[in-house]
């Protein structure tokens, strides 16, 4: 029976943030459930003849491949050589074909076996009615931009879609082009036209539709991330993905693809294709894993063995951190701010690295330590912090990036707390709730503050959130460290005026903190909590009217949130070195040690795959390394070849990896296979067409005997058989 040749391609790859997506895959296909084929840059084509259950890799060339397409058997990939290769499901050779100029190919479709489109920079749009053999230019009419995406139903209803918010549709099979008016000037990065309504995603999570109307309808997907993909069978069975690695579908009328698919990517996804109803293959441009759901996304796993690892890194040393002093920019998404003390710092790489950009001041006597930290989202000039003082705490306010501090408000509030928020759903909107009662509001961007509720008698405020399109409704978690009374939860249903108990921490007086809250811009009603010194974490699912344990560490709790586009992630920590992570909902955790850092502080993520986690002498990072298994790895070494041959394998002896050269002379079946020594086939190690060209292949006999083994090559008539050692 024929074995599978397992190389263990290690592709250990750190989930840092680039602008360069180049490391993985950029474009994925399946034309079945058994046949998939990924491309990515340096000619990387990776496919699977078996539903993803075993992947071989080939290297066909130094091209960057940036989009496919398929059609029956078909399959086309579009290289930044402004060529367009073909092949077909199985393998088989690789052909380029010239479009007439050099601009890269962002985007292939073909609407029937025959006629075909193509879109790429420089405003390039072309078409083909052979099959992908031959091209002509299809631009006339249409903006000299960069074109990442093309979708044509048939052979000539389609939509082109590209930078600056640029698109545009034809019904002649772009003889001409109507422009789409899409009312952004963000970068359009997938389109997916389905029989009568289109689609269309990009940067900052715009998310378009189109039903006959050139006048766009904007979705409100309540992400900052990018959406790269979209895939599905009908306009009602939609899926689009991207980000950190979210997939989200529109199924049982959920206009705002609020069906998140639990899957274990946690790293940016820039493909996703269903070849039916129920299976559907996901990859990502940062490693070569591919995930794959056969339930319609309810659920995904990684192919092919592949393997996640996971550990905190640290990124930065500090002193006098507490609360949480963790913010984003909100116009920048690689910007990151966090304060240690008074020091401010920021990372303009998603937290790989970090500057000191200045200190927190006052405008009368001393701070120390900062608790809350903000940039406004209205003007990034104005910063708030809470932080410590003598002779009391205050608020303090910068107008000039932090160079100088006014004092808004002095009164002294949690050793521990968070107590300063800003109103995610009106930012001029911020919120104060310091020790020993009552709840301050400013409606000026914080400039000033006045008390609006009459001194309701908090103990001492931890931390403060607002629900999501409701700033109305707004949450007090309440405790005192060590005191004899339980810790809980406070609720407001008009802005802040009158208050609720909706929790008590369960179990007893030593259960006396609850020092997080965290809650999400795609179910208003959902929200968790952490407890001290209590090892529970807590959820509401009907707006905070009641909580329920979800689950028990062996460890307190201490910071929280959840993911900023992806409502089933979440990351708790504690005071202390330790964090917990669920992708499920809180279905189920795992814990991850921290290896330094110190006691717990804060907790940001922004997406599945950024996650940082302030602790109180230093911030550190999650990384997330891929380790994918391939069952053969071969590549191209060369183009031009003077005849057919077979090479002595190197070393060999061996033990137990080896490598296999041969020749090419011309395009046509290659078969290289392994026997032992009465004849019985044991490996296959290539079957199908290729190009003209020298090839090389590793193989890998872990799982063989020592002994003597014969390799044959088989093409054009031509047979070539060699003799090899395996010693171990």
């Amino acid at each position: 029976m024929e074995k599978y040749l397992k190389i263990f391609i290690s592709l250990f790859l750190a989930l840092f943030v680039c602008n360069a997506y180049s490391q993985g895959l950029n474009a994925i296909v399946a034309p079945d459930n058994t046949n998939i084929l990924a491309v990515g840059d340096n000619g990387k084509f990776l496919r699977s003849s078996n539903g993803g259950a075993t992947w071989s890799r080939t290297t066909n060339g130094v091209v960057n491949y940036k989009s496919a397409a398929s059609f029956g058997d078909n399959v086309w990939v579009g290289g930044n050589d402004g060529k367009v290769y073909k092949t077909t499901k199985v393998n088989s050779a690789i052909v380029g074909y010239g479009t007439g100029s050099a601009n890269s190919i962002n985007g292939v479709s073909f609407g029937t076996a025959t006629v075909g489109y193509a879109c790429g920079d420089n405003g390039s749009i072309y078409k083909t009615t052979d099959g992908g053999l031959t091209w002509a230019p299809k631009n006339t009419g249409v903006a000299n931009v960069k074109y990442n995406a093309i979708s044509f139903k048939d052979a000539t209803n389609g939509i082109v879609a590209g930078n600056n918010g640029t698109a545009y549709m034809t019904n002649n099979g772009g003889d001409t082009w109507q422009t789409l008016v899409t009312g952004t000037t963000r970068n359009l990065l997938a389109v997916k036209f389905f029989t009568a309504t289109c689609y269309i995603a990009g940067e900052w999570g715009v998310m378009l539709f189109y039903d006959g109307s050139l006048t766009l309808t904007s979705i409100n997907s309540r992400t900052r991330t990018d959406i790269r993909s979209i895939s599905g069978t009908s306009n009602t069975d939609v899926h689009i993905a991207g980000g950190g690695g979210f997939i989200r579908n529109n199924k049982s009328g959920s206009a705002q693809f609020l069906n998140f698919e639990t899957n274990p990517m946690l790293a940016n996804l820039v493909g996703v294709v269903y070849s039916d109803a129920n299976t559907g293959f996901a990859c990502s441009s940062l490693n070569d894993a591919v995930i794959k759901t056969t339930d319609g996304g309810t659920s995904w796993n990684l192919t092919a063995g592949a393997t996640m690892s996971f550990s905190w890194v640290s990124k930065l040393s500090g002193s006098g951190g507490i609360g949480n002093n963790l913010c984003l920019n909100p116009h920048n998404r690689d910007i990151l701010y966090v304060v240690y003390g008074k020091t401010i710092y920021r990372s303009i790489n998603r937290g790989e690295s970090w500057t000191n950009i200045g200190t927190v001041g006052a405008s009368s006597g001393t701070v120390s330590n900062a608790h809350s930290f903000y940039v406004s989202p209205i003007d990034t000039n104005i910063m708030m912090c809470a932080i410590e003082g003598s002779p009391t705490d205050v608020v303090v306010r910068s107008t000039n990036y932090g160079a100088t501090w006014t004092t808004v408000l002095s009164i002294n509030f949690s050793n521990y707390g968070m107590p300063l928020e800003n109103d995610q759903n009106n930012p001029n909107l911020w919120y104060y709730a310091p020790d020993n009662g009552g709840f301050w509001k400013s409606t000026n961007n914080g400039a000033n503050f006045t008390e609006v509720s009459g001194n309701y008698p908090f103990r001492s405020p931890c931390d403060v959130i607002v629900e999501w399109e409701n700033s109305n409704n707004i949450f007090i978690a309440d405790g005192i460290t060590s005191a004899s009374q339980p810790a809980d939860i406070f609720k407001t249903t008009n802005g802040g005026v009158n208050w609720v108990k909706v929790h008590t921490n369960s179990g007893g007086s030593g259960l006396s903190e609850i020092p997080s809250m965290c809650n999400s811009a795609f179910n208003s009603k959902l929200a968790f909590c952490t407890n001290w010194s209590g090892s529970n974490r807590y959820k509401t699912t009907n707006g905070g009217d009641n909580w329920s344990a979800i689950q028990s560490t062996t460890f307190s709790g201490w910071g929280s949130d959840v993911c900023r586009e992806d409502p089933a992630v979440i990351l708790t920590g504690n005071y202390g070195q330790n964090s917990s992570f669920t992708t499920d909902g809180g279905a189920t955790w795992t814990q991850y040690s921290m290896p330094s850092g110190g006691c717990g502080a804060g907790i940001i993520v922004p997406e599945r795959g950024y996650l940082i986690a302030m602790q109180c002498s230093g911030l550190l990072k999650m990384t997330i390394n891929y380790n994918v298994i391939t069952n053969v790895e071969e590549q191209t070494i060369s183009n031009v070849v003077s005849k057919y041959a077979l090479y002595q394998n190197y070393p060999n002896p061996f033990n137990p990896s080896t490598e296999i050269r041969y020749d090419v002379l011309n395009p046509g079946a290659v078969s290289l296979k392994v026997y032992d020594q009465s004849g019985k086939e044991v490996y296959t190690l290539v079957n199908g067409m290729k190009n003209a060209g020298s090839y090389s292949v590793k193989f890998d006999a872990s799982s063989l005997s020592s002994g003597v083994y014969y390799y044959t090559l088989e093409t054009a008539g031509n047979t070539f058989t060699k003799k090899m050692i395996l010693v171990k």
